[in-house]
């Protein structure tokens, strides 16, 4: 099932979402219901099916697993954020000619600061690295 794009996400999805990569980032993932719930309820009031509906939602979508764990189930990520953003990106552009998908390119780089120039030749280094050295066993 392709996945929504993060982008596209509500308020409440993204909070969730949010919430299940900060649980998988300290370890604490798979989540239930009601962990996700406890945590988005000390910022606001929410009803306990909102956050379940939200969940369910999110699973079909294929941004988030789910496993039964006795009456309950468990979420998890599907990806990291930075897999989602990626995904999100490589779609935008998938669909663009060459000129376009160049053209886009530049636009998107027009505002970029030092740092995200440098993260950017970072990143384009490593990659190229891993070309130069072939596919992986």
């Amino acid at each position: 099932m392709p996945h929504k794009a993060i982008n596209k996400l509500g308020e409440l999805e993204r909070a969730v979402m949010d919430a299940v990569w900060a649980a998988g980032a300290d370890g604490r993932a798979p989540l239930s219901v009601r962990e996700v719930h406890d945590e988005l309820s000390r910022s606001r009031d929410l009803a306990y099916t909102t956050v379940m509906t939200v969940m369910g939602r999110l699973a079909e979508s294929g941004l988030l697993t789910q496993e039964r764990s006795g009456r309950a189930y468990l979420y998890a990520a599907a990806d990291s954020r930075e897999e989602l953003t990626a995904t999100s990106m490589r779609a935008q552009l998938s669909g663009m000619a060459a000129p376009d998908r160049r053209t886009a390119m530049l636009h998107f780089l027009g505002d970029a600061t030092a740092e995200e120039i440098a993260d950017l030749k970072a990143a384009l280094a490593e990659v190229e690295q891993r070309h130069s050295e072939g596919p992986r066993p």
